[in-house]
């Protein structure tokens, strides 16, 4: 790697003061639970429910399940066809692993979005604060930054947490309703397993 990269990587924590690590780390984190979300609340075939269910009946396809509703139709399929008493307690032990998966960092996509914009305010205070004690002192320029360095620290950490927090709000947000669907076909899948045992 270029010197010129770890001077400019330095410039940019030293222009955002000490709250640019933990919003750093926040956004990183972020993208990191955004993108397994992304790829657990992949639903597979874009078939009904009812259909695939009644293609897995049919042809007790073999291939590997590509998605969370294909992977719920078989192990709901393996559940029923041992039919046990209460069924719909199997399919809810059958499930846990699908609904779990879907769920997982919902939490702390939600906690990084709040927490990011008051990262940055605290570093706004921060900068205001610097820039305050620069005019007591009337430092207008100083080795700390003085007036300006204060503005610049004040602005530069407001823009990194909102810049963490827009974008991860927007995706959070898309796939928050993505999960909120494939529960609601989950829930589905169930109820048709549980008619179909019953008759």
């Amino acid at each position: 790697m270029p010197e010129g990269l770890f001077e400019q990587i330095g410039e940019f924590f030293r222009q955002g003061g000490f709250v640019m690590p933990p919003l750093v780390g926040g956004a990183l984190l972020l993208w990191y639970a955004l993108g397994y979300r992304m790829l657990a609340l992949r639903r597979g075939s874009r078939l009904p429910v009812r259909v695939l269910l009644d293609l897995a009946e049919k042809t007790e396809a073999r291939r590997e399940p590509k998605g969370v509703i294909e992977s719920a139709v078989k192990s709901g399929l393996e559940a029923s066809r041992k039919r046990p008493a209460n069924l719909r307690r199997h399919l809810d032990v059958a499930f846990s692993d699908q609904e779990r998966e879907i769920s997982k960092y919902a939490v702390l996509v939600s906690a990084i979005v709040v927490v990011a914009p008051l990262t940055g305010l605290l570093g706004t205070v921060s900068g205001m604060v610097e820039t305050f004690d620069s005019l007591g002192e009337m430092a207008l320029f100083s080795q700390s930054g003085g007036v300006a360095g204060g503005i610049s620290e004040a602005l530069f950490s407001t823009q990194m947490g909102l810049a963490v927090a827009i974008p991860g709000l927007l995706v959070g947000r898309i796939l928050k309703r993505r999960q909120e669907r494939l529960e609601t076909e989950l829930s589905q899948l169930k109820n048709l397993l549980c008619a179909r045992a019953a008759a």
